[in-house]
C-alpha cells in the first residue's frame, strides 16, 4: 500500500471513529456507533499492516501471533465477563493501554536504528518522556481502580498526611529528572533517569487513586479513560503514526469532557476529586462528621409491594448497583411490561454516577430491552417525584440519600440526588441496612413514607412479578 492510499484509509478510519463517538452518545444509536468503531479499527489495523512504514518487516508471524492472542483474550472477556464486572474490566483495559505506552516508549528509546541529532533528538526524547509518564500513571492508577471496583481493595480513601505536598514533590521530581534525562548524551546514560521517572509515575498513579473514595469511582473510570487516550496519543507521536495521535486525542478529550460533566452532576470540582476524594468507603460505618439517622424502619413484603404498584398511577424505578449484582434487570423489564399493560405510567430515573462506571445502568436496562423513551436522566425526572405514587429504589443508596440536601456535615453534602423521598411512597430494596459504597448512612430508610423490602433483589422482584400476574 502506497503512502497516499494509506492516508486515505487513515482519514476514513478517523471519520468512522468520530461517528462512533457520536453514536455512543445516545442509547438508540449506540449499536450503530459500536459498528462504526469496529469498521474504523479494522481499516486502521489493515492499513497499518500493509503500509509503507513496516514494509521492512520480513516476518509477519510475530505480529499475527500477538494479534491472535489479543483477539482471543478480547473474545473470552466479552463472553465470560458479567455485566456487573464491566467496570473493573474497563479499568483493566485502561491499564493495558498505559502499559503499552510505557513499553513502546522504552523500545523507542533503546532502538539502535533511531538516529536523531539536535532539535530532532530533543523533541523525540520529550515525546518518549511524556509518553512513558502518562502511560505509567495510567497503568498503576488503573490497576488500583480495578482492585477497588472488584472489591479486592477497600473503597475507603487512603489519605496520607501532607498528601498534597507529596503529590507536588513527585511532580517537581519528575520535572527535575526530565531535565537530567534531556542532558544525557547516550541511551545508556539516559536509561537511569527514565527508569527513575517511571517508578515515580507508578507511585503517583497508585497514590492518586488510593486517595479517592468509593463514591467517586465512576469519575475515576472516566478520568482513566481520558488518561489512556492521551497515553495512546503520546504513543502515536513516538511511532510517527498520525491516526494513533488523532484517535488518542479523541478518546482523551471525550473522557475529559465526560469527567467534567460527571463532576458537575455530583457538584464536585474535578481537581478536588483527584486531590482528595470523599466518603469513608467501607460501607459499614456512619460517615464521620454527620449524625446517624434516627427512627424506625418499616418493612414491607413482596406481595404488599405488588399491591402498591398495581394500585399506582405513576411509578418511578431507580436502579442501582444492587440490581446489577443480582442480575435483576430482566425481571424489572417484565414488571414494567405488566404494569404498563395495566395502564400504569412507569419510568426509570438514572443518576449520572449510578453503578460503578458512567452509563452502567443504561447498559443494563438496554440489555433487558427496556424502552429508551421511559429511561430518563435525573434532571429530567426530579421535579416529578411529588406527583409520583410509588418510587421504587432497587439496590441504590448514595444517589437517593437526602443527607446530600439536608445535612451540611455529610461527606456527600451538595451532591445532586434523585429525590425519591418526595414521592407519596418510596420502596427501597436492599439486602441489609448497610450503608452504600461511599460509606454514608441514609436517612431515607427511616422516613415515614418509606418502606424497606429486604432480600436479594432478583428473588424479591420475582415474587413481586408473580404477585402482579396473579
Amino acid at each position: 500500500m502506497n503512502e497516499g492510499l494509506m492516508t486515505v484509509a487513515y482519514i476514513g478510519a478517523t471519520i468512522l471513529f468520530i461517528l462512533s463517538l457520536g453514536g455512543l452518545s445516545h442509547p438508540e444509536t449506540s449499536r450503530r456507533g459500536n459498528l462504526f468503531g469496529i469498521i474504523g479499527m479494522t481499516i486502521a489495523v489493515v492499513a497499518t499492516l500493509l503500509g509503507p512504514r513496516i514494509t521492512g518487516v520480513s516476518n509477519y508471524a510475530n505480529i499475527m501471533i500477538g494479534m491472535a492472542i489479543g483477539a482471543s483474550l478480547g473474545v473470552f472477556a466479552a463472553i465470560r465477563v458479567k455485566m456487573t464486572q464491566m467496570p473493573e474490566l474497563v479499568a483493566l483495559m485502561h491499564s493495558l493501554v498505559g502499559l503499552a505506552a510505557c513499553l513502546v516508549g522504552f523500545a523507542n528509546f533503546i532502538d539502535p536504528t533511531a538516529h536523531f541529532t539536535g532539535a530532532e533528538r530533543t523533541i523525540h526524547e520529550v515525546e518518549i518522556y511524556i509518553g512513558i509518564l502518562i502511560g505509567a500513571v495510567t497503568f498503576s492508577g488503573s490497576v488500583i481502580a480495578f482492585g477497588k471496583l472488584s472489591g479486592k481493595i477497600g473503597g475507603k480513601p487512603m489519605l496520607l498526611p501532607a498528601r498534597h505536598m507529596l503529590n507536588l514533590g513527585l511532580l517537581v521530581g519528575v520535572i527535575v529528572i526530565g531535565k537530567w534525562f534531556l542532558e544525557t548524551e547516550t541511551p545508556e546514560a539516559g536509561l537511569a533517569p527514565l527508569v527513575l521517572m517511571t517508578l515515580i509515575s507508578l507511585a503517583f498513579g497508585v497514590h492518586m487513586v488510593m486517595a479517592i473514595g468509593g463514591a467517586d469511582m465512576p469519575v475515576v473510570v472516566s478520568m482513566l479513560n481520558s488518561y489512556s487516550g492521551w497515553a495512546a496519543s503520546a504513543t502515536g507521536f513516538m511511532l510517527s503514526n498520525d491516526l494513533l495521535i488523532v484517535v488518542g486525542a479523541l478518546v482523551g478529550s471525550s473522557g475529559a469532557i465526560l469527567s467534567y460533566i460527571m463532576c458537575r452532576a455530583m457538584n464536585r470540582q474535578f481537581i478536588a476529586v483527584i486531590a482528595g476524594g470523599f466518603g469513608t468507603g467501607g460501607g459499614t460505618a456512619p460517615a464521620a462528621g454527620g449524625e446517624a439517622p434516627q427512627g424506625e424502619v418499616q418493612s414491607i413484603s413482596a406481595s404488599e409491594t405488588a399491591e402498591m404498584l398495581r394500585s399506582a398511577s405513576n411509578v418511578i424505578i431507580v436502579p442501582g448497583y444492587g440490581m446489577a449484582v443480582a442480575q435483576a434487570q430482566h425481571t424489572v423489564f417484565e414488571i414494567t411490561t405488566v404494569l404498563r399493560a395495566k395502564g400504569v405510567n412507569v419510568r426509570f430515573g438514572i443518576h449520572p454516577v449510578a453503578g460503578r462506571m458512567p452509563g452502567h445502568m443504561n447498559v443494563l436496562l438496554a440489555e433487558a430491552k427496556v424502552p429508551y423513551d421511559i429511561v430518563l436522566e435525573m434532571d429530567e425526572l426530579n421535579h416529578d417525584f411529588p406527583q409520583t405514587d410509588v418510587a421504587m429504589v432497587i439496590g441504590a443508596n448514595d444517589i437517593v440519600n437526602p443527607a446530600a440536601q439536608e445535612d451540611p456535615n455529610s461527606p456527600i453534602a451538595g451532591m445532586p440526588v434523585l429525590e425519591v423521598w418526595k414521592a407519596k411512597t418510596s420502596i427501597v430494596m436492599k439486602r441489609s441496612m448497610a450503608s452504600g459504597y461511599a460509606g454514608v448512612d441514609n436517612p431515607l430508610f427511616y422516613k415515614e413514607n418509606n418502606r424497606m423490602l429486604f432480600g436479594d433483589a432478583k428473588k424479591m422482584l420475582d415474587e413481586v412479578l408473580n404477585s402482579l400476574r396473579a
